[in-house]
């Protein structure tokens, strides 16, 4: 990719310096003809018959026009030479100058090419966990030769739930490139039912590191959209999971002051820099430590957008090799009297 990058850099800044040396090789061109018409202006030809100029040697006397051709001679020479330093001068700077622009005018170009490439690396990613539970729950159900109507049906209504949410998922993902406003419903929300919905959608990825997850939330109500709510904190599980070492516990927790209700998801994985901090929500953004890991680009971004879209905020607190809490601010259901 920097190889390709690369020789469009070079293409565009050869262009660029064609541009400059057509433009300033046609101005010298101008040059050297307005000066050449200009020498070549005589004296009238009874003067110059008449007109002559002493030489410096003794006793030599030279006409006015001989006089001329050669001092022509010589400032025409002059000219061609300050001409073609001054071409040279305008190659050795323009050439630099083109290749500077080249680079500042595809910068934008790479960025977005290299933002696309890694949506469609995160994008999957995202997309995995709510079709690795979708699978996982339909091959349960294959595989229990005992499985009743109720039970299918069962199944059945968790599959459509779950269709329901890659869709909401995909517009979350397309919202992010349009950067369009996130559309919810609001209403009655527990917050353990969203939590223990979350747990069940990662419950694969926690299993495969040999991860606990601690739940010590409350039985609190919030005023959100559920689906929405399940994804976020789907998400904030997924990437305390992902950069938790083999082995660790993450801790959900929660409490409610006023009309807002705070939740807390900390892990003791491997934390973060307050310069990766600083970024994390940032669209396709993704640590240089963590390029190995799929989806840090993107979930963030999208749980970030959920947050807003509920009114309410996030606070990341992180230390190096200690581990990472983030703490979802959200409005609390206040029943109406």
């Amino acid at each position: 990719m920097k190889n390709v990058g690369q020789r469009a850099v070079v293409r565009l800044a050869g262009t660029y310096l064609a541009i400059i040396m057509s433009m300033s090789v046609a101005f010298s061109l101008i040059i050297y003809g307005l000066s050449s018409q200009e020498f070549h202006r005589r004296p009238p030809n009874d003067q110059q018959a008449t007109s002559t100029i002493r030489s410096a040697e003794p006793g030599t006397v030279i006409s006015i026009h001989s006089y001329l051709d050669t001092r022509e001679d010589e400032a025409m020479a002059a000219i061609r030479l300050n001409l073609l330093l001054a071409n040279l001068t305008v190659f050795l700077i323009g050439g630099l100058v083109s290749y500077l622009l080249a680079q500042h005018t595809l910068q934008p170009i790479e960025d977005n090419m290299a933002a696309q490439s890694r949506f469609v690396s995160d994008a999957s990613h995202e997309l995995r966990t709510p079709l690795t539970a979708l699978l996982a729950a339909n091959e349960v159900a294959s595989m229990n030769p005992k499985l009743t109507l109720k039970q299918a049906k069962q199944v059945i209504a968790d599959n459509v739930d779950d269709v329901k949410r890659l869709q909401k998922l995909t517009n979350s993902m397309l919202g992010l490139l349009k950067e369009d406003k996130l559309e919810i419903q609001k209403g009655k929300v527990g917050l353990q039912s969203v939590i223990a919905r979350a747990m069940n959608l990662v419950v694969n990825q926690a299993l495969a590191k040999d991860i606990a997850i601690d739940d010590k939330t409350k039985n609190l109500l919030l005023l959100g959209d559920r689906q929405s709510l399940e994804q976020l904190f789907t998400i904030l599980l997924d990437n305390a999971i992902k950069y938790s070492n083999k082995g660790g516990t993450i801790t959900i927790s929660s409490s409610k002051k006023g009309k807002h209700v705070s939740v807390a998801v900390a892990d003791a994985g491997i934390g973060m820099s307050d310069e990766v901090k600083s970024q994390i929500f940032t669209r396709f953004y993704r640590a240089e430590e963590s390029r190995t890991t799929a989806g840090y680009g993107l979930g963030l971004s999208i749980a970030e957008r959920i947050i807003k879209a509920h009114g309410g905020r996030i606070n990341v607190d992180s230390e190096q090799n200690v581990g990472s809490t983030f703490t979802v601010i959200l409005p609390a259901y206040n029943k109406k009297k």
